[in-house]
């Protein structure tokens, strides 16, 4: 690696037993996972904790208090964000990370909605998720395909 340029860190890099422990690599925990239908366990891919928590905060970003852009532009933004995560994310086990985001992305749309409409209480009543997610234009990132992976050996 040193011919082309490259160099290891030494604090970033260690050898592991992916079988037993995760690490995570590009965005992606890689590790022992437990399968919910048959509590078996297996070897796979998840989005990290870290990229997760990373779209979260994009998602805030968006929808700052104080935008006053219109909502066909807000909701384009919020798409072209959420759409981007989920192709780089549709690989390994995929549907609770997406989950954990939709909803996140439901309740910050919801509580942005009933600030910029001066709406008291929760909102839910207002805005329903079918809503969010229907008639107001913003896809929620389980609406997105994902591809099949299968777990390494």
């Amino acid at each position: 690696m040193a011919s082309i340029g490259l160099a290891l860190n030494e604090d970033k890099t260690r050898v592991c037993n992916a079988r037993r422990e995760s690490f995570d690599f590009l965005g992606y925990t890689f590790g022992p996972l437990y399968s919910p239908r048959t509590g078996g366990r297996y070897n796979g891919a998840r989005p990290s904790r870290k990229a997760v928590a990373s779209i979260r905060k994009h998602i805030r970003r968006r929808l700052w208090r104080g935008n006053q852009a219109p909502w066909d532009d807000v909701a384009r933004d919020l798409n072209r964000t959420v759409r981007g995560w989920s192709a780089y994310f549709s690989y390994g086990s995929v549907t609770k990370a997406r989950h954990d985001v939709a909803l996140h992305l439901y309740h910050t749309v919801r509580r942005f909605l009933r600030r910029r409409h001066k709406i008291a209480g929760p909102g839910y009543r207002q805005f329903p998720i079918q809503d969010v997610f229907g008639r107001l234009g913003v896809r929620s990132p389980e609406s997105y395909s994902h591809a099949s992976a299968h777990a390494f050996t």
